[in-house]
């Protein structure tokens, strides 16, 4: 039942899918031709390409769901309202893994130089996507699409701006995560995974408990 509703959202944004391959694999390429301070690694390209792209697919899946009633309706059918949120989550992960996937296939044929991902790369992403999303999904839940859209599209789209100061920083000082933390880039990576999947299931209990006691 849970893999019929991810089935679902991604149906939804079917229509999305041409245009979110060709974003997955062209926004790694020109990310990279642009911030040549950052040359050496592919933690942003992947992380800013991954983000616009779980993001809008999410935000269509919410969109369509809040124009149509979904919500209302999934919830006359015998999916309960924890196999719902869930699915939400289960959701953006898939579109994480997907994101990937193609990726590592873009380093691999892309005739301009892309680094591949280490696993510090990917447990950076995967870390800072769910924090993002840890918030988005519980206070979309209490306060709605509607009021909470606004918000988050500004944020997301403000992280080009920011995050790329923020690591000419650190490098121009010589600082990285691995330094500060004086660990391995791949123990860093999956420290990151963990934490992320310990936050993302306090997210989730979040999410469950105030979907359980909404008002439809």
């Amino acid at each position: 039942m849970l893999l019929n509703l991810v089935k679902k959202d991604f149906l939804l944004t079917k229509k999305y899918w041409i245009v979110m391959f060709i974003a997955a694999i062209a926004l790694p390429v020109f990310i990279h031709t642009k911030i040549a301070f950052f040359s050496e690694a592919g933690f942003l390209p992947f992380f800013l390409s991954t983000l616009y792209i779980i993001f809008l697919l999410f935000s269509t899946v919410s969109m369509m769901e809040d124009k149509h009633r979904g919500a209302a309706y999934l919830c006359a059918t015998p999916y309960t309202r924890n196999t719902i949120v869930r699915s939400k989550y289960l959701f953006i992960i898939a579109i994480f893994l997907g994101c990937y996937v193609l990726y590592t296939l873009t380093t691999l044929f892309s005739p301009i130089k892309i680094n591949m991902l280490g696993i510090s790369d990917i447990g950076q992403t995967f870390f800072i996507v769910t924090i993002v999303f840890s918030v988005i999904i519980p206070v979309q839940y209490r306060f709605g699409y509607e009021k909470s859209r606004y918000i988050f599209f500004f944020l997301i789209f403000l992280t080009p701006f920011l995050l790329p100061n923020m690591m000419k920083i650190f490098q121009s000082n010589g600082i990285t995560v691995v330094d500060l933390l004086s660990i391995s880039q791949s123990i860093m990576g999956l420290l990151l995974v963990l934490m992320a999947l310990v936050i993302g299931l306090i997210s989730l209990r979040i999410s469950i408990r105030i979907y359980s006691n909404k008002s439809l």
